[in-house]
């Protein structure tokens, strides 16, 4: 079974409920985790996170989901060269102006040669990825 990336718009919008992708992220997330699907991330995905989450009453699943991915070792650290290809591809504009996180993301994704991210943010589908909801 193959690897997903979790992607800050598809986590915030599992956990939000009124987060307007929330119906079809939850949906899609439920269905992948049935299927055994094996999630990784990064650190930065889960700094997103905190933030987003830092007065929101899902607070304390960012760290739950920190916790657990630290346990199983699938937080995914960035190299300093997959940073480095990020700040080049971020300063060219490359997956439709995506911010640098995406592309650290970006990075790190074709590393571990996944394909699909948790998301529907666009900028991964202009980078070749493909979207799950």
């Amino acid at each position: 079974m193959k690897d997903l990336f979790l992607d800050t718009v598809g986590i915030i919008a599992v956990w939000d409920d009124a987060d307007q992708w929330h119906a079809a992220a939850f949906a899609a997330y439920q269905k992948l985790l049935a299927y055994g699907r094996r999630v990784i991330t990064t650190p930065a995905i889960l700094l997103e996170c905190g933030n987003a989450a830092a007065r929101r009453p899902y607070r304390t699943d960012v760290t739950d989901l920190r916790r657990m991915l630290m346990k199983e070792k699938l937080l995914i650290e960035p190299t300093a060269q997959e940073i480095e290809d990020a700040w080049t591809a971020y300063e060219r504009g490359e997956g439709a102006q995506a911010g640098i996180v995406d592309h650290v993301s970006f990075q790190v994704m074709r590393r571990l040669g996944i394909t699909e991210a948790f998301t529907n943010d666009k900028h991964f589908e202009a980078a070749g990825f493909t979207l799950l909801f």
